[in-house]
């Protein structure tokens, strides 16, 4: 207890406050780099919308490295010259430390909620992720730095995520390295607010399959939505299943198409109308059990 208190108070500079794999593999980055003596506390969100949010490795790791931690909504006495957010939903009230945000897009682009889910929906080709000094109106705030990837699709959001982790890293790394350096971070422009779009928070609503959409975006969403995520879901003979994998296949003429109906079977599984194109099922299971929907009982099913 003696080392977290004088490291809290003697140095006090970096606040973090968490959650997720990128949040963790922030925190172990800083550890691995020998900054932890700038870490005055953590502080460790809890994100029931995922599968898993990482908060016990989180906690995990501060415990094994004499790192003082707080669930949000405990009473946190700490103070710190800056508070930095990786992954991070909620407002800070603590009006006494600079804040620094990581968000996961390039600003002014894909301002506010679920920026990297929405981006891989739209076949975003470039990403990347902007650490900026925090404002009253959200993502606003003038950038600090931005780290850039090529995405390749198609490709799962989990895979995402593990590569865009290393953006995280590095931006942690020249924020931790500037500080060390001239004690102040000082670095920063305005953003361009004729380029500015913004991004919506996303809910269980949000995850249902439109079936009247192409199946090359039908795939894509489904790989955007993925694991850590819930999955996409829709219906089959009333009953919700999430779909984890799926094959976009050659579209053939249909007649009075009618999507949502499978066109038929192959390899064991069903392939799908969409609005444009058909989609082979390759992964799907029941949400309430977690059973496999495999093999099929019926041929006849229409998705809702």
């Amino acid at each position: 207890m003696t080392e977290l208190y004088n490291r809290e108070n003697k140095l006090s500079c970096f606040a973090l406050y968490i959650m997720t794999y990128k949040g963790l593999q922030t925190l172990q980055a800083i550890i691995d780099h020998d900054y932890v003596e700038l870490i005055s506390y953590v502080v460790i969100g809890i994100d029931k919308n995922t599968l898993n949010d990482y908060s016990t490795e989180i906690k995990t790791l501060c415990e094994e490295n004499n790192i003082s931690s707080y669930l949000r909504n405990d009473n946190i006495p700490s103070k710190s010259k800056y508070i930095i957010t990786v992954s991070w939903r909620w407002l800070i009230k603590d009006n006494s430390s600079k804040l620094i945000i990581f968000h996961e897009s390039l600003l002014p682009k894909y301002r506010g909620f679920a920026p990297l889910v929405n981006q891989l929906i739209n076949n975003e080709k470039i990403i990347g992720v902007t650490a900026i000094f925090g404002e009253r109106e959200y993502d606003t705030g003038d950038v600090i730095a931005q780290e850039i990837m090529e995405v390749n699709y198609p490709v799962k959001i989990n895979q995402v995520i593990a590569n865009i982790s290393q953006l995280y890293i590095q931006l942690i790394l020249k924020v931790f390295n500037e500080y060390k350096l001239k004690g102040e971070i000082l670095s920063s422009y305005k953003q361009n607010e004729e380029d500015v779009t913004y991004s919506l928070w996303r809910d269980e609503q949000d995850y249902i399959i439109d079936w009247s959409k192409s199946a090359e975006f039908i795939h894509r969403f489904i790989n955007a939505v993925g694991y850590p995520y819930k999955g996409a879901s829709t219906l089959m003979d009333g009953k919700k299943i999430r779909i984890i994998d799926t094959e976009p296949l050659p579209d053939i003429e249909i007649e009075n198409r009618s999507f949502g109906k499978n066109i038929y079977i192959k390899d064991g599984k069903p392939v799908i109308v969409c609005g444009i194109g058909i989609l082979k099922i390759i992964d799907a299971y029941y949400d309430d059990t977690k059973l496999s929907i495999f093999p099929l009982k019926k041929f006849r099913i229409r998705l809702t």
